[in-house]
């Protein structure tokens, strides 16, 4: 079976009523350019008759495929789970919920294809959301920017183009879909760019916007830097923390050891820099420990990204169970 030119990665939870139409401006997009396509919903646990209407959309539409989780997992374990199914050279990730433009899809597909760029995140320039989620986003972003050294305006946006290669070298967990083209940059993909996109009013629904997002990214950030960096090797950064401690706590206690022996008449234990001593030495053993911990957990780490589907839908193999 031939390769589609396009997989469309597609999370979704209670979007039944933009299904339709998505489905249907997807599928007239691709044949006015001439793009062969594959449409991957994942459908993270919805409640309301979402899974009807995929497989009602997939009678009419042999390109459609589908995976149902049996409970809402998050947008991650969704992006992770599709993109163990695609089969395009060029895998295109969007929201459900009309909001990104399958307009863009072409030159998506262009820049990838032909300029040879790895990753292209959309950038919603002018938004039509309501400040109270406007100006976190700009907040945020500006801190991503700062720590990852990754110059993208908008990190949030669901609508971006890899080449393939890049969705099969990443894991994506917890919440980290925000930061694929960081995860992407730190796995050795360097050609990230950024498209203006067109962004659209919410048409139908209501949006998953959560202020746990607030909590939960800025600790995600820090896990991927921290993992990109020591994840195969923490007793670098265990070890030299322990290290230096160790160092610094055996220096005030030798200090205060010669200082008692040659000239100071009074008890060392009355002095508070002996008790900082003791305890920036336990703290430097205490980080030797967790480096020698991390390096086993390391080296015998379950699988992550386990999750319960309970249907497929032109989906084979073991994906994400």
């Amino acid at each position: 079976m031939e390769k589609p030119a396009i997989s469309l990665v597609i999370p979704l939870l209670n979007e039944a009523e933009s299904l339709p139409e998505l489905a249907t401006w997807i599928r007239r997009v691709a044949e006015t350019h001439g793009l062969t396509y594959e449409i991957v919903f994942v459908d993270d646990g919805s409640s309301d008759h979402s899974w009807t209407v995929i497989q009602e959309l997939a009678q009419k539409d042999p390109g459609i495929r589908a995976i149902k989780f049996r409970r809402n997992y998050g947008k991650s374990a969704a992006l992770n789970t599709a993109f163990q199914a695609t089969n395009g050279e060029v895998v295109i990730t969007m929201d459900a919920d009309l909001q990104d433009s399958p307009d863009e899809i072409p030159e998506l597909y262009r820049l990838i294809k032909v300029e040879g760029w790895d990753l292209v995140s959309g950038w919603k320039k002018k938004r039509y959301d309501p400040l109270s989620k406007t100006i976190p986003t700009k907040i945020y972003n500006a801190v991503v920017r700062m720590m990852s050294g990754l110059k993208l305006h908008d990190f949030n946006c669901g609508l971006k183009a890899y080449r393939s290669e890049v969705v099969k070298s990443i894991e994506v967990y917890g919440e980290m879909h925000r930061y694929i083209p960081v995860m992407a940059k730190w796995a050795g993909f360097k050609k990230i760019g950024e498209k203006v996109v067109q962004h659209q009013a919410r048409k139908y629904g209501t949006s998953k916007f959560g202020m746990s997002r607030f909590i939960n990214g800025p600790l995600d950030l820090i896990s991927i830097i921290f993992v990109s960096r020591f994840g195969k090797r923490p007793m670098h950064l265990f070890g030299m923390l322990g290290f230096l401690f160790f160092l610094i706590g055996f220096c005030i206690l030798l200090y205060l050891s010669i200082s008692k022996i040659f000239w100071d008449t009074s008890h060392i234990s009355d002095r508070p820099l002996f008790y900082l001593g003791i305890l920036v030495l336990i703290v430097g053993s205490q980080l030797f420990l967790t480096g020698f911990l991390a390096e086993l957990v390391t080296r015998n780490a379950p699988q992550r990204n386990v999750y319960l589907i309970a249907e497929k839908l032109r989906v084979n193999g073991q994906v994400g169970e």
